[in-house]
């Protein structure tokens, strides 16, 4: 795969300064870039490593004060890298068509130009979208239906009657519709089961990492919306919902019933409590644990030792007042030792 500059320009809509003809064959950080990359820098210290890079170009700031031999200014040179690096990489696939030992149910519909791998295991009445791969050991579920050009990595499973949009990446291990964490205790303390019955619906362009486990609703559906995007080791449980273009780093759980707003972005080993709402465009801090209802787009964080729980509720009611609270003491403070002053 090759390019040359005015080609990759005209690709990111940025203004090129250099030779348009030289020829890119990959790409590469700015300290490794060779004579054949392209690189990118977007902040102060690596734009003060541009003009010693080896790098065929550079992707820079429209607004840098910066020079080199080869430039493409751009408003965002980390979005137009990364757009870039799409050109250059491609992920391999599964063999077009379904490999022989493929064990598919009755009444399946499968679209064109798939790329089914050996060991994939499809129930009865499975719908599959065009241009779908599935990578060896999938296991999908009766009557799932999986939309067009999704890519479901080994050993996922999509189990029953979940809904998979186009576009969709489901990286290995992941489980979509595991039964949600439904009990009551009976008169003798016995836990009783109490049925799953709802599905996952996953919309487009959501990419969900490895080792995800969303569990199905108890009624209705949890539902990933589009553009979510899910690192490695999410639990997400039943009827959640996760709203359009969020973020959610690894280790992050999500307690039954919760609503998370669209454009939310949650840091690794969060918790979102049971029957919560998050609002647009909230940022919420690593280990923070969310307790309460964020009504508001805001940025919130901290996390607190295990102690008893009575205690761990007396203190969350007076964590938000301790700055004003290290404020009065500090004004009782100054007003103690003046009045000291004036005894002795």
């Amino acid at each position: 795969m090759q390019r040359t500059l005015q080609q990759i320009a005209e690709f990111v809509k940025g203004e090129l300064s250099g030779d348009p003809e030289r020829v890119i064959l990959g790409i590469a950080p700015i300290e490794q870039a060779t004579i054949e990359d392209i690189s990118f820098a977007d902040r102060g210290r690596n734009l003060k490593k541009v003009p010693q890079s080896k790098a065929a170009a550079v992707l820079v700031p429209s607004d840098a004060d910066v020079s080199g031999p080869n430039l493409i200014r751009v408003a965002n040179p980390r979005l137009a890298f990364a757009r870039v690096a799409a050109l250059f990489y491609s992920p391999s696939l599964p063999d077009k068509g379904c490999h022989s030992s493929v064990c598919t149910g009755r009444d399946c519909k499968l679209g064109q130009d798939i790329a089914i791998a050996p060991g994939v295991v499809m129930g009865n009445n499975v719908t599959i979208g065009d241009r779908v791969a599935l990578y060896p050991n999938v296991v999908v579920g009766d009557d799932v239906i999986i939309g067009d050009d999704t890519v479901i990595y080994p050993n996922a499973a999509i189990l029953e009657r979940c809904r998979i949009g186009r576009r969709v990446i489901i990286h290995s291990g992941s489980v979509i519709g595991s039964d949600g964490f439904g009990f009551v205790p009976d008169e003798n303390g016995h836990f009783q089961k109490i049925p799953q019955t709802g599905i996952v619906q996953i919309d487009d362009d959501v990419e969900i990492g490895a080792n995800n486990t969303i569990d199905r609703a108890t009624f209705g559906r949890t539902w990933i919306q589009a553009g979510v995007k899910t690192d490695n080791l999410v639990h997400i449980a039943h009827n959640v919902t996760i709203g359009k273009d969020s973020a959610i780093a690894g280790q992050v759980g999500f307690a039954g019933s919760s609503t998370i707003g669209s454009h939310v972005a949650i840091a690794g080993q969060a918790g979102v409590g049971g029957h919560l709402t998050v609002a647009d465009g909230v940022t919420i801090g690593p280990q923070a644990a969310v307790a309460q209802s964020i009504v508001s787009p805001q940025t919130v964080s901290g996390t607190t030792l295990a102690m008893p729980h009575r205690t761990w509720l007396r203190l969350q009611r007076i964590l938000p007042d301790l700055p004003r609270m290290q404020k009065d003491l500090r004004a009782l403070q100054q007003a103690l030792a003046r009045l000291e002053d004036k005894i002795e």
